[in-house]
């Protein structure tokens, strides 16, 4: 199993390098550009609403906040650290416990134990059955220019 793909997901499949909070991610890396790029736009989307009465400029210092969540938090991966965005996740522990790169190679595989909710479960599963089916390094090459969104 190709070391440098498999670190790039966590235990239980999910495509850690796409989500927000990674610290090397394409999110994190845009939303600087963007940042960098905006500079003191906050100044000129209040004029721009009163200029050209265009009511999303006033939610400007909202979005900038998000951009600005988007461009600081870090996280390294849910296998070098407990996962920063599922607060409830139980896998990166069971998965150290169990001895396995990926849920589905555990014999209770599915199982209730995740701390997921109904939504990410199901996709939790779709993943794992389909590393199962094709290896990781296939599975890479699906999603790896596919938003996580």
């Amino acid at each position: 199993m190709n070391t440098s793909i498999k670190d790039k997901f966590g235990p239980c499949g999910i495509f850690c390098e796409k989500c927000f909070a990674f610290s090397d991610g394409t999110i994190k890396q845009n939303s600087i550009s963007l940042e960098n790029a905006l500079g003191n736009f906050g100044i000129y989307a209040e004029r721009f609403s009163e200029l050209l009465h265009e009511p999303a400029f006033c939610d400007y210092p909202n979005f900038k906040r998000l951009l600005h969540y988007f461009a600081t938090v870090e996280c390294r991966g849910c296998r070098k650290e407990t996962c920063k965005l599922f607060k409830n996740c139980m896998v990166r522990n069971c998965h150290k416990t169990k001895g396995v790169d990926f849920c589905f190679q555990c014999s209770e595989f599915p199982c209730s134990d995740t701390g997921f909710d109904e939504h990410l479960n199901k996709r939790f599963i779709q993943i794992n059955l389909r590393i199962k089916k094709i290896g990781i390094e296939k599975y890479y090459n699906e999603v790896k220019d596919k938003p996580r969104y």
